[in-house]
């Protein structure tokens, strides 16, 4: 079976199948609607073969159905019949919970994607599930403004990485993790990071997108030098080996 994954960020559509081994990418942002984005994904694909698509979307997921649409994408989402529009079936999950799966190893991992905004998931025991805390409150705003991408562009970095200690740290005092992971475009601009942290990788995404489909014994051989997996990571959203 031959997997196309489909990781939409605030700034970015990024795209791998099986077989590639290379992304290819075109913009997103404000202006991005569903529609457009199945049209730009079959441009770039038009020579590609696949049997089914992961997608992952910056906006919350429930039971394979966006409930709301996402606050840095075009209107549209919620509702739009993915499967339908592509030709074959698709399984819709949350961003960050996708580039969780692909960034997990084994019991309890809580992981931070620092993107255009911040985004959250939890994997237990192989199963990942998105938390939306972005928009809770924080000093004079929610999480999300403070550690996003524009709250670094409006405070600068060094006030910034202040706040993702900070944010990391509390979320970390209520939720007792084996391993926690900082993902997302932002995360090279930290110098240190949070006790206790290790940092992710965004190809994790499409890891965490071929593992919604793949069996048991996790991703092949060729997918794992693809992507370099990490040690340990042969594992599956429903339940991985361990």
């Amino acid at each position: 079976m031959k997997i196309l994954v489909i990781d939409i960020g605030g700034n970015n559509v990024k795209i791998l199948a099986t077989g590639h081994k290379q992304p290819v990418k075109f913009p997103s942002g404000p202006s991005l609607t569903p529609s457009k984005m199945v049209a730009g994904v079959k441009k770039l694909t038009k020579d590609w073969h696949y049997d089914v698509i992961s997608i992952g979307v910056p906006g919350p997921v429930l039971l394979g159905q966006l409930i709301m649409d996402p606050r840095n994408l075009g209107p549209g989402w919620v509702d739009f019949d993915f499967s339908a529009a592509f030709g074959v079936p698709v399984q819709l999950v949350n961003d960050a919970a996708m580039q969780a799966l692909g960034s997990y190893r084994e019991g309890k991992m809580l992981f931070f994607g620092l993107g255009t905004g911040l985004g959250t998931a939890l994997v237990i025991n192989g199963v990942a599930e998105s938390r939306e805390i972005g928009q809770l409150p924080y000093k004079n705003g929610t999480l999300e403004e403070y550690v996003g991408a524009r709250g670094m562009k409006k405070m600068g970095k060094k006030r910034w990485r202040r706040h993702v200690d900070e944010i990391v740290t509390q979320v970390l005092s209520k939720v007792q993790a084996d391993d926690v992971v900082l993902g997302g475009g932002q995360v090279k601009y930290l110098k240190k990071l949070p006790d206790g942290c290790r940092e992710g990788s965004n190809a994790n995404a499409f890891i965490g997108g071929f593992r919604l489909w793949e069996e048991p014994a996790g991703a092949t051989a060729a997918e794992q030098r693809t992507l370099k997996v990490m040690p340990g990571g042969k594992k599956r959203q429903q339940k991985f080996a361990r």
